[in-house]
């Protein structure tokens, strides 16, 4: 069974990470210039690197769709510059995930495949998919919502050890980003990790920085370009997170789900 994922960055890549364990074919699709924060967990990287593997999985760019399935040939995840993921209409994949998390859909269809998941807000189960996966932390994380809608964005992050808003680095100023810390680094509050051209990003917390945006992309004012974990556990910068993976346990239920009801 093949699926698409729209998005590469940390919460797609834990949904493709535990479908392609389940037997799924994989295929991931991104922008040329990929902005993922948690980007030591994301499958986007191989746009960058040409490969890149997330907890001994590999993903593999591909030029154009010509060469997909040689990658899934191969038992490689497939991830192609695609924004607009175009490459659907060639592919014909039994499931269609949009795991973009824009808390919009920026052009996702109930007929893109038989079965069509959404992940976070922006859809509406039975409207423009078959069921949307709750990504809110809390008692509902990764629920599976066939009729309606999941919860709407509240714009507060998730809490983490107590922290919430603290924990989520932002840009001060637009401008172009340019770390001066690594993902897995220590943090001290107040310490310089990062600038905006010339102006200096700060930590907001202690911790480990858990996610940072690569050098040179663009951002504007209040742009989350990082985060803070303030459990300090480096090892978690380079494992899949707790709801990455309570996410992609919902998106396999689904697929199991609907794909039973429509084969009966």
């Amino acid at each position: 069974m093949v699926a698409v994922i729209k998005g590469a960055g940390d919460i797609a890549s834990g949904i493709a990470t535990r479908l392609k364990r389940a037997g799924f074919d994989i295929v991931m699709t991104d922008i040329e210039r990929p902005t993922s924060i948690r980007n030591t967990v994301s499958f986007s990287q191989a746009i960058v690197y040409g490969e890149f593997c997330v907890e001994g999985i590999k993903a593999v760019c591909a030029k154009n769709t010509g060469e997909i399935q040689d990658i899934l040939a191969r038992g490689d995840i497939a991830v192609i510059a695609d924004e607009n993921a175009r490459c659907i209409k060639t592919l014909k994949p039994d499931v269609v995930i949009d795991a973009i998390l824009a808390k919009r859909n920026t052009g996702t269809a109930i007929n893109d495949a038989d079965t069509v998941i959404g992940v976070g807000p922006g859809f509406c189960a039975k409207e423009d998919c078959d069921a949307v996966v709750e990504t809110k932390r809390g008692h509902d994380l990764g629920r599976v919502i066939y009729s309606g809608k999941a919860s709407e964005n509240t714009g507060i992050p998730g809490n983490i050890a107590g922290f919430t808003e603290e924990r989520i680095i932002r840009a001060p100023k637009d401008g172009v980003f340019v770390p001066k810390k690594r993902i897995g680094d220590d943090a001290k509050k107040g310490e310089i990790i990062a600038y905006v051209d010339q102006e200096p990003v700060f930590a907001t917390i202690d911790g480990v920085i858990r996610g940072l945006l690569p050098d040179g992309i663009k951002v504007h004012k209040g742009m989350k370009s990082g985060d803070i974990d303030p459990r300090g556990i480096k090892d978690y910068c380079y494992t899949c997170s707790d709801k990455a993976l309570a996410v992609a346990g919902g998106v396999l239920e689904a697929i199991l789900n609907l794909s039973e009801k429509k084969i009966e």
